[in-house]
């Protein structure tokens, strides 16, 4: 029920075009073929785009943080990993305070790689912002940013 006493509506009332989620989702799906291509060149996969973009600006992770970072699945990764790690793209690490955990950095052949991929990324952004406002895209981000506090399981 909402906080106004109502019962929930149906899709059917609201249609897919009013669900948010699945909005996301089809955004998320035009952004991922339009950056797919990219990848392709580069011998690269989504989660391993994903595990280079975030290295690229978080240093030597956990893989669990990695994971959650990265929207990936942890086995999923773990096989992304040992491939981008095989291509000299990353190295692990044993963490300095607990020798069962491993962290992830980024090579500067990854960096290369991931920086040869960010103007296909930046491009489908706005490729996906175009004729919205700076405000309206700030709004939007802002909003964006609330929601994951909302249901975020980490702290990160």
């Amino acid at each position: 029920m909402s906080d106004q006493g109502k019962r929930p509506t149906r899709l059917g009332e609201t249609g897919l075009e009013g669900f948010a989620p699945y909005l996301m989702n089809r955004i998320m799906g035009r952004y991922n073929a339009e950056v797919r291509a990219a990848l392709g060149q580069n011998g690269l996969s989504t989660p391993k785009m994903r595990a280079l973009a975030v290295l690229s600006v978080v240093p030597a992770p956990l893989i669990r943080e990695l994971a959650v970072y990265a929207v990936t699945e942890q086995s999923t990764l773990s096989r992304a990993l040992d491939q981008l790690e095989a291509d000299g793209l990353v190295r692990r690490e044993a963490d300095a305070s607990d020798s069962r955990a491993t962290r992830i950095h980024i090579t500067t052949a990854g960096l290369a790689v991931f920086e040869g991929l960010w103007p296909h990324m930046t491009d489908a952004q706005e490729t996906m912002f175009r004729d919205i406002s700076d405000d309206e895209r700030q709004a939007f981000l802002g909003t964006l940013q609330k929601m994951l506090r909302n249901i975020r399981k980490h702290e990160f």
